[in-house]
């Protein structure tokens, strides 16, 4: 869905749904911006203040932080801007399930589970040793979107080893060890992790997809 809002003196603001990105293009005065924001990234229910619509970010609940979309109200008609909140917020919260279920299913839980359906079994004589699972190229693209999105939101300097790490995955997507390296330093940073994630939609999948050991 796209949404076109004109305001005199402010210039325009273009905001377009696609797939699980919401592509904004902001047109004032004398400079044009232009931002890309993971839908998983958004909570699914805005605030009112004054007469703009301000959707924020998950880590961002309850504080009185800059929001990641701010649109007119009732702009450019109230059927048309409910229209594409309502499709906003359904997408931005099915977004936000799945990244709900993601969190409830870490490594260790899972290891756990395993552990506890296993505990009586009796350990086989000999194991045969698993193929390790080829390794994909990442998206380029994608990890490039989740470089913006930590440098634009988080704090630069505290996350600086896992952005130069992303940009050399990006710039050498074939690269296994490239990819290895921002596992690694993604398991360091301790409590930055549920942040990083946030702003990281991508780098969330790749890392569902790796039991840490």
């Amino acid at each position: 869905m796209k949404l076109t809002q004109k305001v005199f003196l402010k210039g325009s603001r273009e905001f377009e749904i696609i797939e699980e990105t919401v592509y904004v293009r902001i047109k004032g005065l004398l400079k044009e911006e232009k931002l890309t924001i993971s839908l998983s990234t958004l909570n699914p229910e805005p605030v009112v203040k004054g007469d703009v619509l301000e959707f924020h970010g998950h880590a961002n609940r309850g504080t009185n932080s800059e929001p990641l979309l701010s649109l007119f109200l009732n702009n450019p008609n109230a059927e048309e801007f409910n229209a594409f909140i309502d499709a906003l917020k359904q997408r931005a919260s099915q977004e936000d399930k799945t990244a709900t279920s993601f969190e409830l299913e870490t490594p260790e839980s899972i290891r756990a589970e395993a552990l506890a359906r296993n505990v009586y079994d009796e350990p086989p004589e000999f194991d045969e040793p698993q193929e390790k699972e080829p390794y994909k190229p990442v998206n380029a693209v994608r990890v490039q979107e989740d470089i913006t999105m930590l440098k634009t939101y988080l704090d630069d300097d505290a996350i600086k080893p896992l952005i130069d790490a992303l940009e050399t995955l990006r710039a050498e997507p074939h690269n296994e060890a490239a990819f290895e390296v921002v596992l690694n330093i993604f398991k360091g940073l301790g409590l930055n992790q549920g942040a990083v994630l946030t702003y990281a939609p991508y780098l969330k999948v790749l890392i569902s997809k790796t039991i840490f050991t």
